[in-house]
């Protein structure tokens, strides 16, 4: 039975000024770092076997400080990179509340329907990360895989593993550095863990 250890990455500089990041190639804060390394942290005794990551540097960082404290180099993948969001990657909340209001409430409401231009739809999403996902359950003999990517990414991998339609894509959220965990079990796969930040929240400093 393999585990599939799914985190995304800390705080970065666009969480925190409310703009839309897609695959635009934005750092961590300084509190995305220490996200990271209360993670790092959490996973000490989890005793994972790989750790894959995005290739972009918010994950891929995150990942690193992750892969410091178990001794573990990080394989980065372009598959796990966020969604492509087209045109509006760079652009605030408020700006996307006043300039896009129609397509904002489609994303919120159906947005396995949202077509948005230069941009990937959930269903190509889906396409690109099971694709890497499945490579490595298929190639990968170990039990406990990490892998750090980001909030529609790791959605749509959750849902793709679980078998589930894209409409619930709307119904959950991924927080900063927050743990999932799916089993990949002989006939099923089972989400046994969802956006848990109780490392934020405790003292897991070492």
């Amino acid at each position: 039975m393999k585990k599939i250890y799914l985190v995304r990455h800390g705080e970065s500089e666009w969480n925190v000024s409310k703009k839309i990041q897609g695959q635009q190639d934005i750092p961590l804060t300084g509190t995305g770092i220490k996200q990271a390394h209360l993670i790092g942290n959490r996973l000490i005794n989890e005793k994972i076997d790989r750790i894959y990551s995005s290739d972009l540097s918010r994950a891929y960082i995150t990942a690193k400080i992750i892969g410091s404290k178990l001794n573990m180099d990080v394989i980065p993948m372009k598959e796990f990179r966020e969604i492509n969001f087209g045109i509006w990657e760079g652009i605030t909340n408020d700006k996307m509340s006043k300039e896009h209001k129609k397509e904002l409430i489609l994303w919120r409401k159906s947005p396995d329907k949202l077509h948005i231009k230069d941009a990937e739809t959930l269903k190509e999403l889906q396409l690109r990360a099971m694709n890497g996902i499945n490579m490595i359950i298929d190639n990968e003999d170990v039990d406990n895989i990490l892998i750090v990517s980001h909030s529609a990414t790791l959605k749509i991998i959750i849902l793709g593993l679980l078998d589930m339609d894209l409409t619930y894509f709307k119904n959950f959220t991924v927080n900063n550095v927050s743990l999932s965990i799916v089993e990949v079990r002989e006939h099923n796969k089972v989400l046994i863990l969802l956006n848990d930040t109780c490392h934020l929240k405790e003292n897991w400093l070492r």
